[in-house]
């Protein structure tokens, strides 16, 4: 049996579900976009069936609505939704990463044709839009899912059937304990991120030379605070009682740990690094998360003709796909850093211990 699925937003995730949602031929993908430049990259590219700027004619005859835009986008979306004079019955998910303010106005839906399932992808990219979409985003993260109005046991698995190449693995969270988790792992640490940024600027106009110190590790441990404002705006507002908490208790922490630099507490001070270090590295390496990781190779190369060509060439030779390249030093007549990401920890390590077969000083940091 054929079923019609709308993907309402052709962005980074829109897109990347529509590409795996097409790899079934029971479907049939439309795309919804205001963007114009979305929607012909998505038909030149295959992503979707067929577009429309009309997100109501998209959805009339659909089986599944899938809202992929700003969360407050997709709550209008939900709204429009309930005002449509339905034939059939309709499964609605979205992809939103705060899920209580999308439940609650799902929680009004009146049209009894429609049944509201929430869904989160839990896996990204630091790249947006449809350009970089890609089918496996979400192979190995988790899916969130979180049932209401109208959601049946079997109607979560028709939702389930039809993302069934995304290759996530599907869990149930209620709309709170969603909320509050990702709170602490994704919404907070972009905050965070920023808040780091803001203070290396400041501190920058002391010291007009720190920006070329805050290359490496200080561009590693912010690289999430250069996602877009916009949109992470709208998720902090929508998240804003958690965030309220997460940084009352951030301030806090900051207080306790400031005492322990202030009085030179040294064995306390070993303990508090540890027991980070500690849950840091118990933490699961395989499975995809909300901020997207990075598995990377340092490797030191001389300048000179061809040495970066040479690396890339006898990575290609053994089909390891590099994900990024950035050269971290180089200044003529001495050793450089190039730095290789990788798509997951098993290409890093087969690539550094590769290199290094090959005469190559390489580190993992």
């Amino acid at each position: 049996m054929r079923r019609t699925v709308v993907i309402a937003g052709l962005g980074l995730i829109g897109g990347s579900l529509a590409k795996s949602i097409m790899k079934s031929e029971e479907n049939y993908v439309i795309g919804y976009d205001v963007n114009q430049d979305s929607l012909e990259f998505a038909i030149l590219n295959g992503i979707v069936h067929e577009t429309s700027t009309s997100f109501t004619e998209s959805v009339q005859d659909a089986d599944i609505v899938i809202l992929a835009a700003p969360i407050s986008e997709s709550i209008q979306l939900i709204g429009k939704l309930n005002e449509l004079q339905l034939s059939k019955e309709m499964i609605v998910s979205d992809v939103a990463s705060v899920k209580s303010s999308i439940i609650n106005a799902a929680s009004s839906l009146t049209n009894d044709k429609i049944s509201f399932i929430g869904g989160h992808p839990m896996a990204g990219s630091h790249k947006r839009g449809i350009s970089a979409a890609k089918a496996h985003l979400f192979e190995n993260a988790t899916y969130v899912l979180t049932p209401s109005i109208r959601s049946t046991e079997e109607k979560v698995e028709i939702l389930k059937d039809v993302l069934k190449n995304t290759r996530s693995k599907f869990i149930v969270l209620s709309p709170d304990e969603h909320d509050e988790m990702t709170g602490v792992v994704s919404h907070f640490p972009h905050l965070i991120a920023s808040s780091l940024v803001h203070q290396a600027r400041k501190w920058g106009d002391t010291h007009s030379y720190l920006p070329n110190l805050a290359a490496g590790g200080f561009r590693d441990i912010t690289r999430i605070a250069s996602s877009n404002p916009e949109l992470w705006q709208d998720i902090f507002y929508h998240n804003r009682e958690k965030m309220s908490v997460l940084l009352e208790e951030w301030i806090q922490e900051m207080i306790d740990l400031k005492i322990l630099v202030d009085n030179n507490k040294k064995n306390d001070m070993i303990t508090y690094l540890q027991n980070a270090k500690n849950y840091r590295d118990g933490l699961p390496s395989k499975d995809k998360g909300v901020i997207p990781s990075f598995y990377d190779v340092y490797v030191d190369i001389k300048d000179q003709t061809g040495a970066i060509a040479a690396v890339v060439q006898l990575l290609a030779d053994q089909q390891i796909s590099i994900k990024n390249i950035e050269i971290l030093e180089m200044r003529e007549g001495i050793t450089g850093v190039l730095r290789l990401s990788f798509y997951s920890k098993e290409a890093q390590a087969e690539s550094s211990i590769f290199l290094q077969n090959n005469g190559f000083d390489t580190t993992i940091l």
